[in-house]
């Protein structure tokens, strides 16, 4: 048997990213548990193989085989006591900063403490023995094969990382006899990159950047980005809390979830990921995706990763702005933006329903230049990512744990950060409910202008696309978007609630009531904070979610369209591999 590999995908991932990342020495200990490893790499003349029977002893062995040769050094065993003998080994390489990787085989981790022989509990470790410890299941689908790439792509990087030291990959054997895969296949390698690291190449790249949810930018990362966009012909993507306001500068929402129209502009070679996490959901489609943080951490959303770039935004935008001498150029910007004003201009505000959208399309360019926004995850961060401004609006939500819990306080924290400004917030009503008690506290001042749109429920769930919706129907409002609570949409409750705690309150239920009095919440003059209670209903918001869908319409989506509708998920499929071949 030459050169032939288990057929159990989570080991030839393995085998894969170590050979992409350059690693070759083995010390094996004997066993069946990791039979899968050993036997796929024994007669793998790319791998330096070496046995040893005491765990112990092949601990220390690769402590001095890295020490001397300056490589990792894979350790290998079986299951049941064998690598609790590392222990010492690894100790000693934790402190001397080695890098060795320990891979401890494992049955499926559900055994762990149902009484099954040679079956213990990896998944916890001493605080001085690795770095980092994953645990890589069997692989059963698409996204177990990227959990799994993703999980020892980051513990190979660790292995080297900040001076290197011992990392723990703990993976699950299926015990399949099947050794006859002759090629491994092809898996994403992700690589981290420092400051002082050479840097990957950009040249003759479509490049993009999307900035998620970030604090303010500096004056001095404006100007290098800009200075970027301009070198490498790119885009800055943006949604209402990315809080950049360069040069170019696109909230591509209304483009990029457009359902009948797919524009080229979409898709780029690079992603340059930037900032926190997002609630845009942007459809965009990148060949590759480049972090760039101080943590140098994957965070791996767009499942199509490849560099991490440990170092500060400012550093890296300064590192390739100067190793470029091209002219400039931002047609790729030009054409962002023309694709999105066109569907801006072509929005006819008549189709929309008195919605979020509605509103947002008729507000944002009232707020004042230098406001600060605070919006409500999903529809209301939604909804007010298909609009943009020439204005800066500062822009706030808390998608960090994307819960509907804290939206009204965190706006009164900011009202307390800044007493002499007024601070804007759009909130829908069970998210302000279940925050209300906020807006008594004794600190709470008079510059607070907070939008609440209540249309009885949570409107999300019975947009015409989510899937509650969808499966229910008008059951929706039963359980799943709770329906009906907190007066259903009571004309008093909150007037009374509002005015006893020392609020102005206004209200609006159509259009017209709408635009008689925004101006006096945006921008009237008063001693107390201003609750504006808007009344809107679940039709009106889905309907207006469908009509911003479909500003626009292309014949080959529409083609795709009707054939999926006809021949179904599992047809379209087929019929896609036909055409590749």
């Amino acid at each position: 048997m030459k050169n032939k590999y288990t057929d159990e995908v989570n080991f030839q991932i393995l085998i894969s990213l170590l050979k992409a990342n350059n690693i070759k020495k083995v010390i094996a200990s004997p066993g069946t548990t990791n039979i899968n490893f050993v036997g796929s790499i024994q007669n793998d003349d790319y791998f330096e193989k070496y046995s040893c029977v005491d765990e112990r002893s092949a601990a220390y062995m690769a402590c001095g085989m890295a020490a001397e040769s300056l490589e990792p050094v894979v350790l290998v065993c079986t299951g049941a006591t064998a690598s609790r003998n590392y222990l010492p080994g690894l100790t000693e390489a934790f402190y001397r900063k080695l890098p060795v990787i320990a891979i401890t085989a494992a049955q499926h981790f559900g055994r762990v403490g149902q009484n099954v022989p040679q079956v213990i509990d990896r998944s916890g470790q001493l605080n001085d023995i690795v770095k980092l410890s994953v645990q890589i299941p069997a692989v059963h689908s698409e996204e177990d094969k990227w959990d799994c790439n993703l999980k020892i792509n980051n513990a190979l990087m660790e292995c080297r990382r900040n001076g290197g030291g011992p990392v723990h990959i703990n993976i699950a054997t299926t015990y399949s006899e099947n050794f006859n895969v002759e090629k491994l296949p092809d898996t994403r390698v992700i690589k981290r990159i420092e400051y002082f690291d050479k840097l990957p190449e950009l040249k003759n790249k479509k490049i993009a950047i999307f900035v998620g949810n970030h604090q303010k930018f500096s004056k001095d990362l404006t100007e290098a980005i800009d200075l970027f966009c301009e070198k490498y012909n790119s885009v800055v993507l943006c949604d209402r809390t990315s809080n950049y306001f360069g040069k170019y500068k696109i909230i591509g929402n209304i483009l990029t979830d457009q359902s009948q129209y797919n524009s080229n502009v979409k898709t780029m070679d690079i992603l340059i990921d930037i900032g926190n996490v997002s609630g845009a959901y942007l459809s965009i489609a990148p060949k590759e995706v480049w972090r760039v943080n101080l943590d140098g951490e994957i965070r791996d959303y767009s499942k199509k990763t490849t560099y991490v770039f440990q170092m500060n935004e400012l550093d890296f935008f300064n590192r390739y702005n100067s190793i470029s001498n091209s002219n400039s150029d931002t047609s790729y910007y030009n054409n962002w933006k023309m694709e999105v004003d066109k569907l801006r201009n072509n929005l006819d505000d008549n189709s929309l329903p008195f919605s979020n959208i509605w509103i947002a399309k008729n507000t944002i360019n009232l707020l004042p230049e230098g406001a600060i926004l605070h919006l409500g995850i999903l529809n209301s961060l939604r909804s007010w990512n298909f609009f943009d401004t020439d204005k800066k609006i500062y822009g706030y939500s808390n998608t960090g744990g994307f819960g509907i819990d804290g939206c009204t306080s965190s706006l009164i924290g900011a009202s307390l950060a800044n007493p002499n400004k007024n601070i804007y917030g759009v909130i829908g009503d069970l998210s302000f409910f279940y925050d209300m008690n906020s807006i008594g506290n004794r600190y709470v001042g008079n510059n607070i202008r907070l939008m609440i749109i209540n249309n009885g429920c949570g409107t999300e769930f019975h947009n015409y696309n989510h899937p509650g919706s969808r499966c229910f129907g008008e059951d929706v409002g039963k359980f799943i978007a709770a329906d009906g609570h907190f007066g259903n949409k009571s004309k008093t409750l909150l007037k009374n609630y509002a005015e006893a705690l020392g609020f102005k309150y206004i209200s609006a239920s159509n259009k017209e009531e709408y635009l008689n009095n925004v101006n006096d919440f945006i921008l009237g003059e008063s001693d107390k904070s201003i609750i504006f209670e808007i009344f809107t209903n679940a039709d009106d918001e889905s309907n207006a979610v469908k009509v911003i869908h479909n500003i626009e319409k292309q014949n080959t989506v529409l083609v795709k369209q009707a054939i999926k509708k006809v021949i179904g998920e599992k047809g379209t499929e087929k019929l896609k591999k036909i055409l590749r071949k």
